[in-house]
């Protein structure tokens, strides 16, 4: 336990001086500390100004950008867009289906009227194409399909499917049904399922949080600390994401994740700050000095688990997909303002609050001490015994993570759509009437020139039911533009194969894309890109961990088990929803794969948590080592400091990630259990049982460091003297 040095008898409590040279942290807080008004007023006009552009948020974030920039496909959109009357992938399709009429009935062609001017109306709506014989009604002639072309980017264009989609479902009559689908419309229908499931989970976990707050910070005005930081970080980081709209699309996903890590977050930090302060303040009895001991110990930590988040995320710029990018944008926007607020807006209601900070405690609640005597318990019980918990916990672990060398991945199929939603009730109407791909048609871009070679070889191609007459661009371009319809759901793997050989064997100039397409372009973008991201978030990782640690071999075994708990829930991803384990009892029906962005996205999420909890005790480990050079007391010191810290920001993590389990829709179900099973692992079984085991077995080889590395990294140390 960190030692200060008391005041001398009589010394007012609010005596500025600190009792020794702080560090910069140290600086900082007794800054803040004694200028409690000034870093409210800040932040006060920070959140004010900033947060009144919170409530645009719905309405100015997008909801498309899932693409693979540069890629083929997208290009094919692009041409598409430009010289084809926007019949690209981002337009949008109505169905008009009759039980009893034929599309050239009176009664039909009057809702297909209808169905056109409201298209019409839009003006993000270009050429509006009126139903085909051959090529958009069914050979039944019931079923017609309205095109709307697209006037406006994929972002405009869902938000075009969204003011659409419940206008077009009212056409409909007694005989005739009218849905809106297409990409735009089910990315409108996704969005809209996913964010309401999440908002829905966030409000059911608040009651099991603001519980588990208050147990853990053992009173009601202590437990309100993590609010505050919460509060001020969201709404900075929300407003931040709307100005930065304005310049670039943000998709609306980055709002939820942001919620999600600043509250996560803003109770670590807090927790760890604010027990540390409480012991600091009962040794000493001065509200700064408190504050400066605190900064310089909890709050280096805190520091280096910020940044550690935040070079994780930042791998995940790496790809070349706009909703993914602009995802880890939001949370490392809530990152950093939860961070800047924990460093100066904290340490500030720390000192102001001194003893009170401990108001309405609970019963038998000890505020006076950092040390828990039941980890203290637990961390001699693994010194004594290491092997037998760590092969334990070890074996555990590689159980777990041994089914992720059999995991799938592929992106959502329409079953992740709610089943009474337009986009998957038309989509059920045209592979009914249609065909079993026609929801997924191929769109074929060619030179004029190649437009016959293009046509023998899809004609003649495996895999493909149907092509549709080649359209030459209006504007003399050059292009012509073909459609053609798999054999396949647009979701079944053997289109990727279809797609592969198609782009062997067209001629070269020839450009094959389509909204199913554009989803393979941006599988394997995301796989191309994983390895790269996976690496430079574990090299990034390394480094920092040296940085603070001093010691390559601590550093390493960081890397490593969190390396290994990511591997264990990947595991536990697969066995779920890729095998089917449990879906009925969770209620859903299993892909027969994870949605493709899982490996890189989740990775680094997961990731930049396991370094929270890392940092955390390796932190408190170094600071029990620089002080007594022993490592017995480095690893039960480590475990009675921050043990209760890790459990009950743990506890407080799953809670949160596992009512998104709860959730109908697929993609926060599998994110909630995911990072809930993550969290699990390595907070239980890597934080409290198999590193103080590894740093039991490797001793003080643990902290130990080659002189002229010691040389090369800058002098840090957690200890206060």
């Amino acid at each position: 336990m960190p030692t200060a040095t008391a005041g001398a008898p009589g010394r007012n409590a609010e005596d500025p001086s600190p009792p020794s040279l702080p560090g910069p942290l140290g600086r900082l807080g007794h800054w803040t500390a004694g200028h409690f008004k000034q870093v409210l007023l800040g932040w006060l006009v920070v959140v004010a100004v900033l947060g009144a552009f919170a409530p645009q948020v719905t309405s100015v974030l997008s909801g498309a950008g899932w693409q693979s920039n540069g890629s083929e496909s997208v290009k094919v959109r692009e041409l598409a867009e430009k010289h084809f009357g926007g019949n690209a992938s981002s337009a949008i399709q109505v169905v008009v289906s009759s039980r009893s009429h034929q599309a050239s009935d009176p009664a039909v062609r009057h809702v297909i009227a209808e169905v056109t001017e409201e298209l019409e109306a839009d003006g993000r709506i270009s050429e509006v194409v009126p139903p085909q014989a051959g090529a958009t009604i069914s050979r039944d002639g019931r079923t017609a399909i309205v095109l709307g072309g697209a006037a406006a980017n994929t972002d405009d264009m869902v938000r075009a499917a969204e003011d659409l989609k419940e206008p077009l479902r009212k056409l409909s009559t007694d005989d005739v049904t009218v849905r809106a689908t297409g990409a735009s419309v089910m990315w409108s229908d996704f969005n809209t399922a996913n964010l309401e499931a999440m908002i829905r989970a966030e409000i059911l976990s608040w009651p099991v949080t603001l519980a588990v707050l208050v147990v853990a910070f053992g009173s009601l005005v202590a437990a309100g600390l993590p609010l505050l930081l919460t509060m001020a970080g969201l709404a900075a980081s929300v407003g931040s994401l709307v100005l930065i709209s304005h310049v670039t699309p943000i998709s609306i996903w980055a709002m939820d994740f942001a919620l999600m890590f600043a509250l996560a977050l803003g109770i670590d930090y807090a927790l760890f700050l604010v027990i540390r302060y409480r012991a600091a303040l009962a040794r000493s009895g001065e509200r700064r000095r408190a504050v400066v001991e605190t900064m310089d110990t909890a709050g280096k930590a805190v520091l280096l688990s910020g940044l550690t988040v935040l070079v994780s995320l930042s791998a995940v710029m790496l790809v070349p997909a706009p909703a993914v990018r602009t995802m880890a944008v939001g949370i490392m926007l809530s990152v950093a303002f939860v961070l800047a607020a924990t460093l100066t807006l904290l340490p500030a209601v720390l000192g102001k609050l001194g003893p009170n900070v401990n108001k309405w405690a609970l019963p038998r609640t000890r505020t006076d001490r950092t040390d828990s005597p039941r980890f203290a318990a637990w961390g001699e019980r693994l010194w004594r015994q290491p092997l037998r918990y760590g092969v334990l916990a070890l074996a555990v672990l590689i159980a777990l993570a041994v089914p992720v060398l059999g995991l799938k991945t592929a992106m959502p199929s329409i079953k992740v759509v709610p089943e009474d939603d337009s986009s998957r009730q038309g989509y059920a109407l045209v592979q009914e009437h249609f065909g079993e791909g026609a929801p997924g048609m191929l769109q074929i871009a060619a030179p004029d020139a190649q437009v016959a070679a293009t046509v023998e070889v899809l004609t003649s191609a495996e895999g493909i039911e149907g092509v549709m007459p080649a359209r030459q661009a209006a504007d003399g371009t050059g292009w012509s533009l073909i459609q053609a319809m798999p054999s396949v759901d647009p979701s079944d793997p053997a289109l990727s194969d279809t797609v592969r050989t198609l782009r062997a064997d067209l001629p070269a100039d020839v450009l094959v894309g389509g909204a199913a397409v554009e989803n393979l372009d941006l599988k394997q973008a995301l796989d191309d890109k994983a390895p790269m991201v996976i690496g430079v978030i574990l090299v990034l990782g390394f480094v920092l961990l040296l940085i603070a640690l001093q010691a390559p071999l601590v550093a390493a075994l960081g890397v490593i088990t969190n390396l290994l708990a990511t591997a264990a829930a990947f595991g536990v991803a697969r066995l779920i929803f890729q095998d089917g384990h449990l879906s009925h009892l969770l209620g859903f029906e299993p892909q027969g794969f994870l949605d493709g962005w899982g490996p890189v996205f989740f990775f680094a999420m997961i990731f930049a948590i396991a370094m929270d909890y890392t940092v955390f005790l390796l932190s408190s480990a170094k600071e029990h080592y620089e002080r007594t050079g022993d490592p017995r007391k480095a690893v039960v010191g480590a475990l009675a400091q921050s043990g209760r810290v890790v459990f009950a920001a743990a506890a407080v993590m799953v809670a949160v990630f596992f009512t998104f389990a709860l959730a109908d829709p697929l993609p926060p179900k599998e994110m909630g259990i995911v990072l809930g099973v993550a969290v699990l692992l390595d907070a239980f079984l890597i934080r409290l049982v198999l590193l103080p085991v590894l740093l039991r077995l490797t001793g003080r080889a643990a902290w130990w460091s080659p002189a002229w590395l010691r040389r090369v990294l800058p002098e840090v140390r957690f200890s206060h003297d």
